[in-house]
């Protein structure tokens, strides 16, 4: 009776000790899937593994399970690549959707801390799965080149390369200003000139060289009318697609996509679109949207 106590005691020292680093574990996962629901299966899958294993000889608990969840995803990332070359240039990953006022829940909390660039998502996207563990896991987290090795089964000269390499491609990738409140200015513009179908006023907020990527999963043209992935470029382009989508404006809101300004379309409490914007020095240099019905159904709404 004694064993089995001393177990159930032990247990449950595991689930704590777990629980603890959930928020840290779905972090990795997301910024190493951009999935929202594949991040949580991977966190559980860890948790499976955890509660299969002696971990009594373990010294760093929080360490073992970064390198579960990370083995897992990688797994999930080579499965995925062999699946999706086609469809790469128009995909976009799953948001985090946030209240915009800041009042947030417990769970919006968590969430929002998971928040990452959804153009920073989009280029991660295009590495190599190893690039992408690799990238993430020492430059967003720290991890050591040599337990990073491990992982990809590579030396740590060569998973040093893996992260130069990843890093040079993401320097490039579009980043937001810091200024939040100026975001929101600029989104809110462009949702006041949609709804009113103001060509003028959408041009002169985005920048010439604006990028639309817009993900519509599998929708054809003849399901979905406009909402069918594409990738349009420059202003005048963007805009035409901007006033194809007005008929929508009356359910957008304003809300915060992966942490910075942005728009989700609610019609009848069904999540219909997310857009997340990119925005520089006043101007809209990206927009990125889903509006893949099949993915929106799983992302958590804010309370």
């Amino acid at each position: 009776m004694g064993q089995e106590n001393a177990a159930v005691d032990d247990h449950e020292q595991l689930a704590r000790q777990f629980e603890q680093s959930r928020g840290h574990l779905r972090a990795v996962a997301y910024r190493m899937l951009g999935s929202v629901a594949e991040a949580e299966d991977a966190v559980q899958e860890a948790w499976l593994r955890l509660s299969r294993t002696d971990v009594s000889a373990v010294g760093n608990l929080a360490g073992w399970l970064t390198t579960v969840v990370s083995r897992v995803c990688l797994d999930l990332l080579r499965s995925r690549k062999s699946r999706r070359e086609d469809s790469l240039d128009t995909y976009v990953p799953d948001p985090i959707i946030g209240r915009v006022d800041g009042d947030l829940g417990p769970e919006d909390e968590a969430l929002q801390a998971d928040a990452i660039g959804l153009a920073l998502l989009v280029v991660l996207e295009t590495l190599s799965p190893a690039e992408r563990l690799a990238f993430v896991l020492h430059d967003m987290f720290g991890v050591g080149f040599d337990e990073i090795a491990t992982i990809v089964d590579k030396s740590p000269a060569a998973t040093r390369q893996l992260a130069s390499r990843a890093r040079r491609r993401v320097q490039g990738a579009p980043a937001s200003d810091g200024d939040v409140s100026r975001q929101r200015a600029v989104v809110e513009a462009f949702m006041a000139a949609s709804r009113g179908g103001d060509f003028e006023a959408l041009l002169e907020l985005l920048d010439p060289d604006v990028l639309l990527r817009a993900d519509a999963g599998a929708a054809t043209a003849e399901y979905a009318g406009p909402a069918v992935s594409k990738l349009v470029r420059g202003a005048r382009a963007v805009v035409e697609q901007a006033l194809l989508f007005s008929r929508m404006a009356p359910y957008n809101q304003l809300v915060l996509v992966n942490g910075v300004p942005g728009v989700m379309t609610v019609v009848n409490d069904r999540l219909m679109g997310v857009m997340a914007v990119t925005v520089a020095d006043g101007k809209i240099t990206q927009i990125d949207i889903l509006a893949d019905v099949d993915r929106l159904q799983v992302i958590p709404l804010p309370a």
